[in-house]
């Protein structure tokens, strides 16, 4: 079922309530510059498990509303932590994919995990997308300027180029139309805040350091948008955290190898 959960006076964001009787509860994250359609697969699989999959629409994306401010990751991390206790979460997993998954460690740390038992990270954007001043692993800044002039300029044909990065597994044509309208479905002007958080100032070393949960890491060798080595960085900084490499996987590890995906991420649920 679908539900509208209020995050400040004027603002709502888009919910997915999927087996609600589930005896185990993981809530999705998904990443730029999709919405919670984008985890359909894990949809169709974990509920017959006994799951109960939750998946959030980010502000400005998917069926959520789109204001125009509001895109820090504090201010995201604080709508996840409405709509736990909207829902009334406990003892629930957290899964975050790409940005995504840097708003759930944002979570983590800021909101000192409230309500969560298990962390899950998939190519998660996480210390720092691009890199920096001493972390010399992630992308170049122009890379992501290309993605904001794009945006700015032509988003269609800048969603296009970016989808023809996110797969290693050759997808369908019908599959990419699909992955692209879901892109179009953001406004542009919370597509291009997300871009600019990559380049401000969320930094997520710190936050790492506190996360006291047992988190799993999926991440694709093959991923050119988050690259690998961030996981590596990530499996360094979580205490008690488990990194699983996917060989055949790009960024969309959950699309490109997701038997394996499902399989991972149930067994963690599970355990």
């Amino acid at each position: 079922m679908g539900y509208y959960i209020k995050v400040e006076s004027n603002v709502k964001v888009y919910v997915e309530d999927i087996n609600p009787q589930g005896k185990n509860t993981i809530l999705f994250l998904h990443g730029w510059p999709g919405s919670h359609k984008l985890f359909e697969y894990q949809f169709d699989q974990l509920p017959r498990r006994g799951i109960r999959c939750i998946g959030l629409d980010t502000r400005g994306f998917g069926k959520s509303d789109k204001p125009w401010e509001g895109y820090d990751y504090d201010t995201l991390s604080d709508d996840v932590r409405c709509v736990v206790e909207a829902f009334n979460l406990q003892d629930f997993t957290i899964a975050g994919h790409s940005t995504g998954g840097a708003i759930a460690i944002r979570y983590m740390a800021r909101h000192h995990g409230y309500g969560v038992s298990k962390l899950a990270l998939f190519a998660a954007a996480a210390p720092s997308l691009i890199k920096r001043d001493n972390f010399p692993y992630g992308l170049e800044k122009d890379a992501v300027n290309d993605i904001i002039r794009g945006t700015y300029s032509d988003r269609p044909k800048m969603l296009r180029n970016f989808g023809d990065t996110f797969f290693f597994q050759s997808i369908s044509e019908p599959f990419s139309d699909w992955f692209f309208q879901l892109g179009l479905q953001a406004a542009g002007w919370s597509t291009a805040a997300i871009a600019n958080t990559w380049l401000g100032e969320e930094r997520l070393f710190s936050d790492l350091e506190k996360i006291n949960v047992p988190t799993l890491i999926l991440h694709g060798i093959h991923d050119k948008i988050v690259l690998f080595p961030l996981a590596q960085v990530q499996n360094q900084c979580i205490k008690n955290s488990k990194l699983v490499q996917f060989i055949y996987s790009g960024h969309g590890l959950f699309y490109d190898e997701r038997d394996k995906f499902n399989k991972e991420l149930i067994n963690f649920i599970e355990k």
